[in-house]
């Protein structure tokens, strides 16, 4: 199993952690980097080779994983020159990627099982597979409901509850072979290109650990709660 991540990213929102670091190197706990951590997993779930895309301080990051052996996985690279995107960093190795693989974020926390993410890919039969996590937004608000310009419903600063993407990916190398490599490709023109089709992709629901740690509120959480749950995350640990 081949799987993608996706670490050229400036890390902005995370500044001044990335001024100086990659965003998928920012410790996580006492001694471990997002990336190592992922990594592990992924090891753990029997992938066997790894691509990192790569771009803003993306030296830093070939210099700490090398070609992977630390972790027992087979590891490449791919440097973006200038921003293309979610996808687009897929098109300029699709021809060295197998027909179906993991494509994911390199900046989350989660216990999701990755290689069960790609086996469902896989059994769907569908162009794209997309990993769901229920987030609960809270408005900031008091929220109207109007009609005919008159108000009939009210709730102050409610919180509601949306099914959103994890950033982890089953994606089938045929799906991406109408798009031009070298441009930019966003993960929303893909959905919204498959969607236009009617050929929707599939779903993975789950209900586990999930932090993005590129949005500050998360990454201060998963540092607070990585102790509690290191067993969890890393087998051994």
């Amino acid at each position: 199993m081949h799987a993608v991540i996706m670490a050229g990213g400036k890390g902005v929102r995370l500044r001044p952690y990335t001024t100086a670091l990659p965003k998928p190197l920012v410790p996580i706990g006492d001694r471990h980097a997002i990336l190592e951590i992922v990594m592990r997993q992924l090891a753990d779930a029997g992938f066997t080779s790894c691509t990192l895309a790569i771009g803003h301080l993306g030296h830093i990051i070939r210099a700490y994983v090398g070609d992977g052996s630390q972790w027992g996985l087979r590891v490449d690279y791919t440097t973006e020159d200038s921003p293309l995107g979610t996808m687009g960093p897929l098109l300029t190795m699709l021809d060295r990627l197998p027909e179906h693989f993991l494509a994911m974020n390199g900046d989350i926390l989660t216990d999701l099982d990755f290689a069960e993410v790609l086996r469902t890919h896989r059994d769907a039969g569908a162009p794209l597979t997309i990993a769901t996590h229920v987030r609960t937004v809270d408005i900031d608000f008091g929220v109207l409901d109007t009609e005919a310009g008159k108000v009939v419903g009210f709730a102050e600063k409610p919180s509601m509850d949306y099914r959103v993407s994890m950033g982890v990916y089953g994606v089938s190398r045929d799906t991406l072979t109408r798009y031009t490599p070298g441009l930019p490709l966003g993960f929303d023109e893909v959905v919204l290109d498959l969607l236009a089709d009617g050929t929707p992709p599939h779903a993975y629901e789950f209900d586990g650990y999930w932090l993005d740690i590129g949005r500050p509120d998360d990454y201060d959480r998963a540092n607070a709660e990585f102790t509690a749950r290191r067993g969890r995350l890393i087998k051994g640990a």
